[in-house]
């Protein structure tokens, strides 16, 4: 089925009898092929009598070789997936059996995308970047300090390059523009921190989505930013080469380096806000991070300190 889509990607009309000829398939399991990929991927298909079938949205489908060729320094290898239950998924499933670290997971669409505090992603096929970078952590629990944090800046700093220049970060893993999301970041673990570990990067940027009825907060994406759609092969490329130079200053200085950096930039600083820990919320102030990345809250007269996990941010409507 993926096959044919290849043949329809670039949004010409192609005929019924010159795709069953290409595919070594009758008009009639050309037809049904089609059917499936309009229900599966939720794609648009034209169909004209006398032209053919044509794809309502020419597709650029993600491509190891083309990320390689434009990502210059940054020589991670990459692994595409059409269609997998998470990148993040995978890349765990990848460390069991074996494959060497640093990899990159890539996938079209996930079926079980997502995010923090177990929310769903929603991951329409082909539109946005799923993303999963695997790094080995030898021995060294400072190299894990801030390291989400770092990931948001590097996420922020590709979309601003690319044209999204609202773009900024709220505490702990994500990047808005404005109140609305557009990406969002999740770090695994597995091994011991205190010795030998694998840490996930995992990271979703809402690209070329227009619409979807899978998110139940505020959203929006590069597109509907931008009015321009996007090459994620280039975007995919871009993000390695940031992630690398935000990851080389990380391990070689530590996070305190980069904290003011992230304050900078991030949109809630300074904000009324409420700390959702379960059952539990805390009203303060916004004051900024500290060196480990902990959220500096100033609650009533005294400033106290929050590590992620399961807390979740929210702006107070006084702020």
């Amino acid at each position: 089925m993926l096959t044919l889509l290849k043949l329809l990607k670039d949004g010409r009309f192609h005929s019924g009898q010159a795709l069953g000829a290409a595919l070594g398939i009758s008009r009639s399991a050309v037809w049904k092929q089609l059917q499936h990929l309009e229900a599966d991927l939720d794609l648009s298909i034209h169909k004209v009598r006398g032209r053919g079938y044509q794809l309502a949205t020419p597709l650029t489908l993600l491509d190891p070789a083309e990320i390689a060729s434009q990502a210059r320094a940054c020589i991670w290898p990459v692994m595409v997936f059409d269609s997998i239950d998470s990148t993040n998924a995978q890349a765990l499933r990848s460390i069991d059996k074996g494959v060497v670290a640093p990899f990159i997971v890539l996938a079209e669409r996930q079926t079980a995308g997502r995010g923090r505090r177990g929310r769903k992603w929603a991951s329409p096929f082909a539109e946005n970047i799923y993303y999963s970078l695997v790094l080995r952590i030898d021995g060294g629990m400072r190299q894990l300090e801030g390291l989400s944090l770092v990931v948001g800046l590097a996420v922020m700093q590709t979309l601003r390059e690319s044209g999204v220049r609202g773009a900024g970060l709220k505490w702990p893993n994500d990047v808005l523009v404005g109140q609305k999301k557009i990406a969002g970041i999740l770090l695994e673990l597995v091994g011991d921190p205190a010795d030998v570990c694998h840490v996930v990067l995992g990271v979703g940027v809402n690209v070329n989505m227009q619409a979807t009825e899978e998110v139940d907060q505020q959203w929006t994406s590069m597109r509907l930013e931008s009015g321009n759609t996007f090459d994620r092969n280039h975007l995919v490329a871009s993000l390695g080469m940031m992630l690398q130079r935000y990851l080389n200053r990380h391990q070689e200085s530590g996070f305190a380096a980069i904290q003011a950096e992230w304050e900078q930039n991030h949109l809630w600083q300074g904000c009324a806000v409420s700390l959702i820990a379960g059952v539990n919320q805390i009203d303060g102030i916004v004051m900024g991070i500290d060196r480990q990345g902990g959220l500096r809250l100033k609650v009533g007269n005294v400033e106290k300190v929050f590590n992620g996990g399961e807390l979740s941010l929210r702006l107070r409507n006084d702020s």
